[in-house]
C-alpha cells in the first residue's frame, strides 16, 4: 500500500507527470526507430554473426548492447547515442589538455554552449566514421547485396542521419523529459532486452537444456549484484570542514560546520566502457586479417580470449577510474575553494597540507571504487566460466541501468520533497 502511494504521488504533481510523459514518448520514438531496417543488408545472417559473437570478446556484439539490438537488426539507430558520448568524452579529455577549451569550460553557460556546439559538429564527423567502419565490416562479411560505394554512401547518410536524430532526442528528454538524456536512451536501449533474456532463459529451462536450480541462480546472482552496486554506488566518505566567523560590520558570517562528500565510485561507468571497448579491438583486428595473415590472427585470439583478458581488462579498468576520478575531482582547486571561503579541515592546514589530505583519500578511496567497479564488471562472466551459469547480461550493462536508475529515482524524490511530500523511497506521505 506505501509503495503504491509513492507512485500515486509522482502522478499527482502535473509537471513531474508531464516530464515523465514526454520521457516515455520520445523513449518510444527511439525504439521505433531500432526497427526501421537499412535498404541492401542481409539482417537474417548478420544476426546470425552477431549471436556468434556474442561472447566477451564479440566487438560487434558489444556495441549491439548499448544500441538496444538495433546495430544487429542494421537499423536507421543502429549507431545510436554512441558517436554522441564518444565526442563527449573527447571533448571532456581534450577541455583538460587545450587551453582555449579549458578556458570555455570556465565561462559558464556562455562556454557550455560552445562546447557542446564543438560536440554536436565532433559527434556528426564520429558518425561518417562509425557507420563507414560498419559498411566496410559488412561487405568485408558478404552481408551486402549489391556492395560499392552506392551503398556505402547511402548507408553511411543514412545511419549519419539517425545518430544525429537519437543525439536530438537526448537532447529533449535533458530539456524536457527528466534524467540525462544520453544516460536514458541508453538505459532503455539495455532494459528493452531484458524480456528476451528472459524468455530465452524459461525456454531452456522448459526444454531442459538448463536446470531450474540453475535458473534461481541465475536470478540470485542478478539480485546480488544489483544489491551490491546500490550499496557501493551510494556509498561515499564524508570530509567536514569548518567555517570561522567572520564580522562584517553588523553582520557575522561564517561558524558552520559543513562536509565534502568523495563518493567510492567517482568515475562512474565509463572506466568499464573505455576498457571493454578497447580490449575488443584486437578481436576485430584478428577476424578481419584471419584469410591474409593467419598467424596474426591465432596470436590476436589468444591475447582477446582467455584468463589473460580478463586479468587485463581488470588491470585498465582500475588504470581509467583513477584516471576519470582525477578529471572528476581536482584537490588542489577543492583546497583554494575550501581557503577562499574561510574553510579548513579540523586537524589539517590550509594550503597544501590540505591539497596531500585529498590526494591520500582519493587515492585510497578510489582503489576501493576501482577494484568495486572491475570486480562487478568482470563478475557476471566470471561466474558462467566458472560454474556455467547461462547469464546473459553483462555487468557493464547492469552498472549502467543500476546507476542510471538511481539517478532517475533521486531526480523524483527531489520532486516529491520539493511538493512537500516524504519521497519517492520513504513512504510518500504528505508532510503537513
Amino acid at each position: 500500500m506505501v509503495l503504491l502511494k509513492s507512485f500515486r504521488n509522482i502522478f499527482a504533481i502535473s509537471e513531474l507527470r508531464k516530464k515523465i510523459g514526454f520521457t516515455l514518448a520520445v523513449l518510444i520514438i527511439d525504439r521505433l526507430g531500432t526497427y526501421i531496417p537499412v535498404i541492401g543488408v542481409d539482417v537474417p545472417k548478420l544476426t546470425e554473426i552477431i549471436q556468434h559473437q556474442a561472447g566477451f570478446g564479440g566487438l560487434l556484439g558489444y556495441f549491439d548492447l548499448f544500441s538496444g539490438g538495433a546495430l544487429g537488426r542494421c537499423t536507421v539507430f543502429a549507431l545510436g547515442i554512441a558517436p554522441y558520448i564518444t565526442a563527449s568524452i573527447m571533448l571532456q579529455i581534450l577541455g583538460m589538455t587545450i587551453p582555449s577549451l579549458e578556458q570555455l569550460l570556465k565561462e559558464g553557460e556562455y562556454g557550455r554552449k560552445i562546447i557542446n556546439q564543438y560536440t554536436r559538429y565532433l559527434t556528426l564527423g564520429l558518425s561518417f566514421v562509425y557507420s563507414f567502419t560498419y559498411a566496410s565490416y559488412l561487405e568485408y562479411h558478404g552481408l551486402v547485396i549489391t556492395p560499392g560505394w552506392s551503398f556505402k554512401l547511402l548507408f553511411m547518410l543514412t545511419l549519419t542521419a539517425g545518430a544525429m536524430l537519437v543525439m536530438w532526442l537526448g537532447d529533449q528528454i535533458s530539456l524536457y523529459g527528466i534524467g540525462n538524456g544520453s544516460s536514458v536512451i541508453i538505459f532503455a536501449g539495455i532494459v528493452s532486452r531484458y524480456p528476451g533474456m528472459i524468455g530465452r532463459l524459461i525456454a531452456q529451462v522448459q526444454e531442459g537444456n538448463v536446470h531450474v536450480f540453475m535458473a534461481l541462480a541465475v536470478l540470485l546472482a542478478f539480485l546480488f549484484i544489483t544489491a551490491s552496486i546500490v550499496f557501493l554506488e551510494k556509498g561515499e566518505r564524508k570530509i567536514p570542514v569548518q567555517y570561522a566567523r567572520r564580522i562584517v560590520g553588523n553582520r557575522v558570517y561564517g561558524g558552520q560546520s559543513s562536509y565534502i562528500p568523495f563518493k567510492i565510485n567517482s568515475a562512474g561507468i565509463m572506466p568499464v566502457i573505455f576498457a571493454s571497448t578497447i580490449l575488443r579491438f584486437p578481436y576485430m583486428l584478428a577476424t578481419m586479417l584471419s584469410s591474409k595473415l593467419p598467424m596474426v590472427s591465432n596470436a590476436l585470439l589468444a591475447v582477446s580470449s582467455g584468463p589473460f583478458l580478463y586479468v587485463a581488462e581488470f588491470l585498465l579498468i582500475i588504470m581509467f577510474s583513477f584516471f576519470y576520478t582525477a578529471l572528476a575531482i581536482n584537490p588542489e582547486e577543492l583546497a583554494d575553494n575550501i581557503k577562499k571561503n574561510g574553510g579548513f579541515i579540523p586537524g589539517v592546514r590550509p594550503g597544501k597540507q590540505t591539497v596531500n589530505y585529498f590526494e591520500y583519500l582519493l587515492n585510497r578511496i578510489g582503489l576501493v571504487g576501482a577494484v568495486y567497479l572491475a570486480t562487478l564488471a568482470l563478475l557476471p562472466a566470471i561466474l558462467q566460466l566458472l560454474f556455467g551459469v547461462p547469464f546473459e547480461e553483462s555487468g557493464t550493462s547492469m552498472l549502467i541501468v543500476v546507476g542510471v536508475a538511481l539517478e532517475l529515482s533521486s531526480q523524483i524524490e527531489s520532486y516529491l520533497i520539493e511538493h512537500r511530500y516524504e519521497g519517492f523511497l520513504s513512504g510518500g506521505r504528505l508532510k503537513r
